[in-house]
């Protein structure tokens, strides 16, 4: 079975969360995690450099220990590390570690203190009222503790789509060699650009008499085959991934497109509108009575009920529908649009590749500036610059953008908000900058009136730029801190500054519906990689998907701009 990036990274972040609970050396648990999130970053698979004998310790945060581990989970599918931590502890203590907002620390002192191993021990735990006389926890801690645990218990899993992207595009390869086969489309929650999916629906034409269903049941990274048929198969995969394999006449493809990527909600209303016009509208065509009047194509779908073509991030029925029939649809930002990253490290923090490799990679595809934005001195475990560093790293930029043509270097910080609302760097450090961008990386537990404060006091520092990864979230792993974001975008119109849109899979924040309101208050936003590595530049294509699914266009993104309009923009800020 493949072995994928998604899949290392996922054993070094297990060995990382054992590790911590029993209190290893931080620095071992520290080259776990940078691992982790340097493999995911990459912009190849793994696998393909072991085939050809590379040297691994070329890479980024890989040494002969960790080098020789991957080349372990590459041939066996696991690491030995891994099964002895696994064997010294419960198998479902891992469910308690997948919560959000708990973390490794958290979960050692309810496992040794408190013996719970299992979601359900924790959830009476909490019920009895055992959990919040622990140190570093408290009653309201202990609230959300059994709230989460409880959702947890009856939760679908849904995979980051940076996690399902691997997988679609190894499907797809393997399935377009299969001989009769004509076209492979990964369809539903994927197509629409949606930041989890809960399984995975692909769509394939074909001759007649393919044998493209026993090739998708022989897959290579088959657990299990849930179903097979003539026109329709289901398998899961190891990682425990749903993907369903439709056989359809081209005839029909465009009608099935159209079904299978829309929302539930999306496919109602075009059906209602079908039905108005006396069509019916389903998976295998647009009928009137029996005579089927469209659907080789999903733009004949939409214009037999007299829709423009809706692109698929749109397809929520959140409003598409009526701006496509009055002539309001977006034309929707594309990744060629961004000229530049206003939000990038180096390993002057807690980067891997230096100011200059990440300019040259930014040049490389296409950029004409980046921002070097380094975390703050506040921010100790990720080495944060403090004034001396960061005007160290101010003269580098100088003397690289004198040598360097067709790339400028943006000087900028991501300073910390601190609970008060100032910035953890002083002004007269701050106003040497082109770009000052606001975080928060501590203290997620205020309430919501504290939490919104603290912003909207450090965006009216009259050094302030942009917001980055503003709710806070990680995907499957944190929920967002408490925060009135409609009073931060108000905030961000009256003051002139901007909010990030941060493109890492693990953030996608903003949320779409956010985007939306930013939009509609004429709030730009700025699609930034938040890369802490050279390949993970390119994750900027999952904040451009998550960007058209909240309607911006181009004019909407402050990085479309070029260089000299930017830094006006920048100036009006600062």
């Amino acid at each position: 079975m493949p072995i994928y990036n998604t899949d290392i990274a996922a054993v070094f972040d297990e060995i990382a969360d054992y590790l911590e609970i029993e209190g290893e050396n931080p620095f071992r648990i520290r080259a776990y995690r940078n691992a982790s999130r340097n493999i995911r970053g990459l912009g190849y698979e793994l696998r393909y450099l072991v085939d050809q004998k590379e040297d691994l310790t070329q890479l980024p945060g890989i040494g002969k220990e960790l080098a020789a581990k991957i080349v372990e989970i590459l041939e066996t599918g696991n690491a030995r590390t891994l099964k002895k931590l696994q064997d010294r502890h419960p198998k479902t203590l891992r469910d308690i570690l997948k919560l959000p907002n708990l973390g490794p620390k958290r979960v050692r002192v309810l496992y040794q203190d408190l013996k719970i191993k299992n979601l359900e021990q924790l959830i009476k735990a909490a019920k009895n009222g055992r959990i919040r006389a622990m140190p570093g926890f408290g009653a309201r801690t202990e609230q959300q503790i059994m709230q989460v645990a409880e959702a947890h218990a009856t939760k679908e899993k849904r995979f980051k789509i940076a996690d399902v992207k691997p997988h679609v595009d190894s499907l797809t390869k393997y399935l377009e060699a299969v001989p009769g086969v004509n076209h492979v489309v990964a369809a539903g929650s994927y197509r629409r650009a949606k930041e989890t999916v809960g399984d995975l629906d692909i769509l394939v034409t074909a001759r007649k008499n393919s044998l493209v269903m026993d090739h998708f049941a022989d897959y290579d990274d088959v657990k299990e085959v849930l179903s097979k048929g003539t026109t329709r198969s289901s398998i899961a995969l190891h990682n425990g991934l749903q993907v369903d394999l439709r056989l359809v006449e081209q005839s029909s493809f465009g009608a099935a497109l159209q079904y299978f990527t829309g929302s539930q909600e999306h496919n109602i209303a075009i059906r209602r509108l079908g039905r108005q016009r006396g069509l019916k509208i389903n998976e295998y065509g647009v009928f009137k009575f029996e005579k089927r009047v469209a659907g080789k194509t999903e733009a004949s779908v939409y214009q037999a009920v007299d829709l423009p073509y809706l692109p698929p991030e749109l397809r929520e029925n959140r409003g598409e529908i009526e701006a496509a029939r009055d002539g309001r649809l977006p034309k929707l930002i594309e990744l060629s649009d961004l000229k530049g990253d206003l939000h990038i490290h180096t390993d002057y923090t807690d980067g891997r590749n230096s100011l200059r490799e990440m300019a040259l990679a930014a040049k490389q595809r296409g950029y004409k500036y980046i921002a070097a934005t380094e975390h703050s001195d506040r921010l100790k475990i990720a080495d944060g610059l403090d004034a001396p560093k960061l005007l160290k790293q101010t003269e580098e930029i100088d003397q690289l953008n004198e040598e360097l043509k067709g790339i400028r270097i943006l000087k900028g910080i991501e300073v910390e908000i601190l609970v008060d609302g100032r910035l953890d760097l002083a002004d007269n450090v701050l106003a040497k900058l082109d770009l000052v961008v606001g975080t928060i990386h501590h203290q997620f537990g205020l309430s919501l009136q504290k939490q919104t404060q603290r912003i909207l006091r450090a965006m009216d520092h009259p050094h302030f730029t942009f917001l980055a990864h503003p709710t806070g979230r990680l995907i499957n792993e944190r929920e967002p801190y408490d925060v009135d974001m409609g009073q931060i975008i108000r905030k961000a119109q009256q003051r002139g500054c901007f909010l990030e849109l941060n493109a890492n899979p693990r953030r996608l924040d903003l949320y779409d519906t956010y985007c939306q309101m930013a939009k509609e208050e004429g709030v730009l936003v700025a699609i930034n990689s938040d890369a802490h590595i050279v390949n993970a530049l390119d994750h900027i294509h999952f904040g451009v998907g998550q960007a058209r699914r909240g309607w911006l266009e181009k004019n909407d993104v402050l990085n479309t701009r070029p260089l000299q309009e930017l830094q006006k923009l920048l100036k009006q800020t600062m």
